[in-house]
């Protein structure tokens, strides 16, 4: 198994096309990486739930998934599901976001998503980032479009229980759903670990990855 780390890491952006999709996604590696480095820049697009309840779900959820950062967000008006609909909106929206950072990282879904809207983002991300480390978080769900990762940040066994408790915390509009409870979220965080060599781990996919041996 080869690690590999960062040298520089100042700015993290972190994308979602719904809100809680960022925690569901990479919210222990954004407790990891905020927790490590104070201070981070961490800059957040979430596309759809602006001026209702799950804006203020997301305000509240990813300043506790990012402690000690420099969380600048943005929740946009979308509607849930119609991405394709709004692409011309969608890509707007990446690109200012592209606009006012440069960030050493970026969080995105998977190209390979179900979902149209995860799907759609992702692809968009790939188009508007192009010289930057792009990793695809997962989000399980009935499609079973679960794929084979290729990159895993490893969460100790208190990051992986504080990413299960925030996300039950702060995102009570979602507790009904079957899908959303400790089991589905730890059971594939220790998955995702034991493919890893960890107790636990969030794993990526990456569409391109330029690697410099050399330097």
């Amino acid at each position: 198994m080869i690690r590999l780390g960062t040298g520089r890491l100042e700015r993290v952006v972190a994308v979602g096309a719904h809100c809680d999709d960022i925690a569901i996604g990479a919210g222990g590696t954004l407790l990891t990486l905020c927790r490590a480095r104070p201070g981070l820049r961490v800059d957040a697009l979430v596309l759809s739930g602006g001026g209702t309840e799950r804006e203020q779900e997301e305000q509240e959820a990813l300043e506790a998934f990012c402690p000690g950062a420099d969380l600048r967000l943005t929740v946009d008006k979308m509607p849930d599901g119609r991405l394709p609909a709004h692409w011309a909106e969608a890509k707007a929206a990446v690109e200012e976001l592209r606009a006012r950072t440069e960030p050493d990282l970026v969080l995105a879904p998977r190209t390979e998503d179900a979902h149209q809207d995860h799907r759609g983002l992702a692809k968009l991300m790939t188009t508007a980032f192009r010289d930057h480390l792009v990793l695809g978080y997962e989000i399980v769900k009935w499609d079973g479009d679960l794929g084979r990762p290729v990159v895993y940040q490893p969460l100790t066994p208190e990051a992986a229980e504080d990413k299960v408790r925030l996300l039950q915390e702060h995102y009570p509009s979602q507790r009904h759903r079957p899908w959303y409870d400790r089991e589905a979220f730890l059971g594939l965080a220790r998955i995702r670990g034991i493919e890893s060599n960890a107790r636990y781990a969030e794993a990526f996919a990456v569409t391109k990855l330029t690697v410099d041996l050399g330097g």
